[in-house]
């Protein structure tokens, strides 16, 4: 396990696992050796986990290709909560964009493998996982990292993997908004935490500073962002249908014919809401020894709301109940536009050799926009970089969810209080509740049509959406927002208020009572981190104290130490 910093945010882990022989099948594997090393020494994984981790650090079908691959996957925390070793992870979740925030019941692992040829061997390969483990979604950091040091430990082996925990554990923590620049191994990662009060869309700021860095750093633009284009080309005529099924949280399975393919487009998938967060489950690589097979793959019930990514051919039948299922091929980069995988029929699914596709009946409630394929082509045509088209794809994508969700924000903030309905000795009053015919009337005159030239059925796109967990998710956020806002509102109203003058004709039972309720509500505000100055909290603080010297002195005394 590799620590950044003294707070454990970065990585929770760096586990090395062996297996000894490849099968042609899963159900021809040996054994797994788990747990070759761990770091650090102290870390603690259940047994579940870790035979999870161990099984998910390996392809799970067979792959004859030899050399090195990378791929991701996400993993349910067994066990309940654990004891936290961090004291600012509050703040971090507070400061970071929703789609960033650490996750508390579930690890992300990042794995790098290597399968060469070993005639020591009963079937004549060696293969070995590296495994970073952390809780937060930094693919592109993490991925990177693993570039430098797994080669350098499949040669060097153990003392080389303690020096690196050792330099990672000086590294400063996660801060949003901050540049970092990350020593290991000789080179300088320089990366900046994406911050809650970036504006969408927009690149990362160029404010890295590299004058007395030597030798110079090795800046990722991105802590997090995948390479759009390449994960979406065998589909990109269909990414307004993948994006309406994410918005709605419908269950997918992709199947792919790699964990680096298939993690990479399940990545890509979940993003591509931003900033909308993505409220359902989702398994960037998922195998038949996972702990929720037998949950995923039942037909006693409808499928659960998760994006699951499987390279094993035997989940073409295990899964074949589910309502949308992606089969992609191997991605590959050419001078063209790729072929496109077409939308077929779930009856046209095939065991065996399945061909690439969108098996569904899902039917689209808003229409294709052509002009994005067009541009894309004309990109593809002028031999436009990669990240070039990805930002167009990514800035497409901003730009729906916003005409999206913008007619719901302003609805939402129209349920909130007025602020002169807030007054000092009462509870703030209730946020309105959120009647959905009363937002479908809104959008007559403000719905997405004035910011997106999309046509389609924009009302049951809503009304379909209201019914999933990402709605669920969303309101849930925006109304504990409102209501710290409210409580925060009413924190500066009792500071402006003249509370001598209301002490005047009020009983002890009442003042005491006062005092309490303020003192209740400066806990909450510290807790949470209410978004009120530091000058308010410390002006409730001394109203307090002048409330109590007004007191008889026994009742003085009893505030005092209560």
């Amino acid at each position: 396990m590799l620590l950044w910093g003294k707070t454990s945010y970065l990585l929770y882990g760096s586990n090395v696992y062996r297996r000894v022989e490849a099968g042609n099948s899963v159900t021809d594997l040996l054994p797994l050796i788990p747990l070759q090393l761990v770091y650090p020494y102290d870390f603690r994984l259940t047994e579940k986990e870790k035979t999870s981790i161990c099984y998910l650090s390996f392809p799970d079908s067979y792959s004859g290709g030899l050399g090195d691959t990378q791929f991701s996957f996400r993993l349910r925390q067994s066990g309940g909560q654990r004891a936290a070793h961090y004291e600012d992870d509050g703040e971090y979740n507070r400061e970071a964009p929703l789609t960033l925030q650490r996750e508390s019941a579930h690890y992300f692992g990042y794995v790098y493998f290597r399968q060469v040829k070993d005639s020591s061997m009963k079937r004549g390969y060696f293969q070995k996982s590296l495994v970073l483990v952390s809780r937060l979604p930094y693919v592109n950091l993490f991925q990177s990292l693993l570039q430098l040091i797994a080669p350098e430990y499949f040669d060097k082996l153990e003392p080389c993997l303690e020096a690196v925990c050792n330099e990672i554990d000086q590294w400063p923590p996660p801060v949003p908004g901050q540049t970092l620049n990350l020593p290991v191994m000789g080179v300088v990662i320089q990366v900046r935490i994406p911050s809650r009060v970036d504006k969408p869309g927009s690149s990362p700021v160029k404010q890295f500073n590299q004058e007395n860095l030597l030798p110079a750093p090795m800046v990722l633009p991105s802590i997090h962002e995948l390479d759009l284009f390449r994960c979406f080309q065998p589909v990109l005529i269909h990414i307004q249908m993948l994006w309406e099924l994410m918005l709605l949280g419908e269950p997918i399975v992709v199947m792919a014919p790699s964990p680096t393919v298939s993690s990479e487009m399940v990545m890509a998938l979940t993003s591509c809401l931003a900033p909308l967060r993505y409220c359902c489950d989702y398994r960037p690589y998922f195998t038949i020894h996972d702990s929720e097979f037998k949950e995923y793959t039942t037909r006693t019930q409808a499928p659960p709301n998760i994006v699951v990514g499987v390279t094993n051919p035997f989940f073409i039948k295990t899964l074949q109940h589910w309502p949308h299922i992606l089969r992609v091929g191997e991605l590959r980069m050419s001078g063209d536009l790729p072929k496109q995988v077409k939308v077929k029929k779930l009856t046209k699914l095939k065991t065996l050799d399945t061909k690439p596709g969108i098996y569904t009946s899902y039917k689209t409630f808003l229409h294709k926009d052509k002009t994005l394929i067009k541009r894309l082509l004309k990109g593809i045509q002028r031999k436009r970089p990669s990240e070039v088209q990805s930002a167009l794809l990514r800035r497409h994508l901003l730009e729906l969810t916003q005409s999206f969700i913008i007619p719901l924000e302003h609805y939402i903030a129209s349920l909130m209080p007025l602020q002169r309905a807030i007054t000092p000795w009462k509870n703030p009053p209730q946020i309105r509740p959120f009647r959905q015919d009363d937002f479908m009337k809104t959008l007559e005159h403000a719905g997405p049509q004035l910011t997106c030239v999309l046509k389609g059925d924009w009302l049951g796109l809503y009304r379909r959406f209201f019914k999933s967990p990402n709605f669920d998710g969303w309101y849930r956020q925006r109304h504990k927002e409102m209501t710290q806002k409210l409580e925060a509102l009413h924190l500066e109203a009792i500071c402006e208020a003249n509370i001598v003058a209301w002490m005047k004709d009020k009983s002890e039972v009442e003042i005491v009572d006062l005092v309490l309720k303020l003192r209740e509500k400066l806990v909450r505000a510290r807790c949470q981190h209410l978004p009120v100055k530091e000058e308010t909290l410390q002006r409730v603080g001394l109203y307090i104290e002048t409330i109590i010297d007004s007191l008889p002195e026994d009742l003085q005394t009893v505030l005092h130490h209560h």
